[in-house]
């Protein structure tokens, strides 16, 4: 028996002016008296209940006869969060994070009554998380990385740039840690690129955390930052692009959001238009090609030039193999 379903009978008992008591609650339930008084604390201490005890009837009542237990009350959205939440920390990110996100579960669900508890309990069955190729940052890292940038101090780092294959010393302002599909990046201003930058977490080899401390820019804006780009990339340059989808892929295309400038365009034929704006050209290239004959880039001329020698090169492949 959950607690609640005791809490609810000592109402009614009280309520009824049956006086009981934790012997009383110990035999109903078969629990520990030690547990009884536990439950009867977590209803004065919790719960605010006017509880006082009779010595000539031998159990609990009600200070106040007008008292009722309040009513409480949880959003399906709040549930729902609280089960993805519980969900994400042993599917989505990892075994390393599954330890400090089940840590905070924990403390969460001690502030919960025990309804809620069940009820999400029962309805995890019902949801699950399939992860992608994700890369599993250091949990360490993520925190010191955090820390960092809540307490504003400069972080010394050794980064390893995958596009060169060559390790750099880098001292970054850290802003906020980003999770792009499952990947961690840190988003900081690089003082050997004096520009904003996206540091990969897995990519980052060695790190220290300085007593130096920095201010954050007033012309840096969060929103516009992530806005320039797509996924995890993003330029200096913003073009304005327009991919066409055919009928077949608009169905999953109309269903989804890929970025927040994003607008969609209907076509007679049953295709789509969709445009939205980031600098990111060369991942936005990468994702039109993984629809294949499906989507077509229209603009900008870069980024159509960019997946038709994409196509090109990889029939050339499959004409070399046949």
């Amino acid at each position: 028996m959950s607690q609640l379903e005791r809490i609810f009978w000592l109402d009614a008992q009280i309520q009824g002016y049956n006086y009981p008591n934790a012997q009383k609650l110990a035999e109903k339930f078969e629990i520990s008296r030690r547990q009884a008084y536990a439950d009867r604390e977590y209803m004065v201490n919790r719960l605010s209940a006017p509880i006082g005890y009779n010595r000539e009837r031998g159990g609990w009542y009600y200070t106040d006869p007008t008292y009722r237990l309040p009513a409480i009350l949880l959003q399906e959205g709040e549930l729902l969060a609280f089960l993805l939440t519980q969900q994400l920390s042993s599917h989505y990110l990892g075994t390393p994070f599954e330890r400090q996100f089940e840590s905070a579960l924990q403390k969460i669900r001690a502030h919960l009554p025990d309804t809620v508890t069940v009820q999400a309990e029962d309805l995890s069955h019902m949801v699950a998380f399939t992860g992608g190729a994700t890369v599993e940052a250091d949990p360490k890292l993520v925190m010191d990385l955090n820390k960092a940038a809540c307490q504003q101090r400069q972080v010394r780092m050794k980064y390893y740039t995958a596009s060169r294959g060559e390790v750099t010393e880098r001292v970054v302002d850290p802003y906020r840690l980003h999770n792009v599909q499952g990947d961690w990046y840190l988003i900081a201003y690089c003082h050997s690129r004096h520009t904003w930058r996206d540091f990969l977490l897995v990519r980052i080899r060695e790190w220290e955390i300085l007593d130096q401390q920095f201010e954050r820019s007033p012309t840096f804006n969060l929103q516009d930052y992530l806005e320039r780009g797509f996924r995890a990339e993003r330029g200096e340059k913003v073009y304005d692009i327009a991919v066409r989808f055919d009928a077949y892929q608009a169905r999953w295309v109309k269903e989804r959001r890929y970025h927040a400038t994003q607008s969609v365009e209907p076509l007679p034929d049953g295709g789509v238009i969709l445009r939205l704006r980031t600098g990111a050209l060369d991942e936005v290239a990468r994702w039109v090609l993984q629809y294949g004959p499906h989507a077509e880039a229209l603009e900008p001329q870069e980024l159509r030039c960019q997946v038709a020698e994409a196509h090109r090169s990889a029939a050339r492949s499959y004409d070399r193999t046949a």
